[in-house]
């Protein structure tokens, strides 16, 4: 493609990916993130992956996508927001609200296949490979490079005028195409809400990290001992899966858009059960409420015993 053909082609693809529900669409040169290396390697060897084993093993993966799509030259990345339309009541056990619908994984996969066909028709067969929060891709380092957004002092990823209460997803693909500028402005300037209101203190200062032994979402989601340490006691506040205080309290999420997918609706029931509904869940509402849910990777005996957990510090 020429740049005007290429132009033009990004122009109709911003178009059909909002047919889709994705709000933003960039594009990245695929290349291998120098400059993140030694900050990956930074967190790994501070321990702040916690038991998450994982992140520890394809790390030239995680840095080069060529090694995951073979002779890619373009990372097509896109948002898609989660922010829902009603929210749980104040006085009740939380989850995070991108588990509330149906998981994002199935969701957004079917949406980026779409959006392949679509590609494939206008700009001929190419190979490629589809992503969202799956394989070793750095997301948020690609929304960046995408000129999608900057890394929050929470370390997500933040977009001017649409927060963070978004789902990223990738396409890697071996074709040349219309690079955006990579996204140069820390927009978080001197604000410090995030890190001043996480209750266990997992942000760290400064460095645009999060330990993940002290986080909420990561002991109530990856963690999987049967024992919650003692010392975690009295910290989580309601959250019994993930976490969503440090955007909460983030004021670009003021301008958070609601989402406009009927699959990440919530079942009916959720948003009005109690904390005595929680504590005396079945495991066959457990079923019935989050047959398809990210809630799942918990299972039933997880998310008990974070239940019984914070009920057992009120009690």
């Amino acid at each position: 493609m020429n740049m005007f053909s290429a132009s033009s082609f990004k122009n109709n693809l911003i178009e059909k990916a909002r047919e889709l529900g994705f709000e933003s669409v960039g594009i990245a040169k695929a290349r291998f993130l120098e400059e993140e290396k030694e900050r990956l390697i930074q967190w790994l060897e501070k321990g702040y992956h916690g038991e998450m084993d994982y992140m520890e093993r394809n790390l030239e993966k995680r840095l080069d996508p060529r090694r995951l799509v073979e002779n890619a030259k373009s990372i097509v990345v896109l948002s898609h927001s989660y922010y829902p339309k009603q929210k749980q009541p104040v006085n009740t056990y939380q989850i995070a609200k991108y588990a509330y619908g149906k998981d994002y994984h199935s969701v957004l996969r079917k949406k980026l296949y779409r959006l392949v066909a679509w590609m494939q028709e206008q700009m001929g067969e190419f190979n490629y490979r589809v992503f969202t929060d799956s394989a070793p891709v750095l997301e948020r380092e690609w929304g960046v490079e995408a000129g999608l957004g900057w890394r929050g002092k929470n370390s997500l990823l933040l977009q001017p005028h649409k927060g963070s209460f978004f789902f990223l997803a990738e396409i890697i693909l071996d074709k040349e195409m219309d690079y955006d500028e990579p996204f140069q402005t820390d927009m978080c300037g001197r604000c410090t809400r995030c890190i001043d209101a996480c209750p266990t203190q997992a942000i760290i200062p400064d460095e645009r990290m999060v330990d993940a032994t002290k986080c909420i979402s990561y002991w109530t989601i990856e963690y999987k001992g049967e024992k919650l340490p003692d010392e975690l006691k009295g910290k989580w506040q309601d959250w019994i899966f993930g976490c969503d205080i440090c955007q909460d309290v983030c004021p670009w999420n003021k301008f958070s858009i609601v989402h406009n997918e009927p699959e990440f609706e919530p079942h009916p029931r959720l948003l009005e059960m109690s904390k005595a509904d929680w504590e005396n869940l079945t495991e066959e509402e457990f079923r019935e409420i989050f047959r398809k849910s990210a809630v799942k990777r918990t299972k039933y005996k997880g998310l008990m015993r974070n239940i019984n957990f914070l009920k057992d510090n009120e009690s």
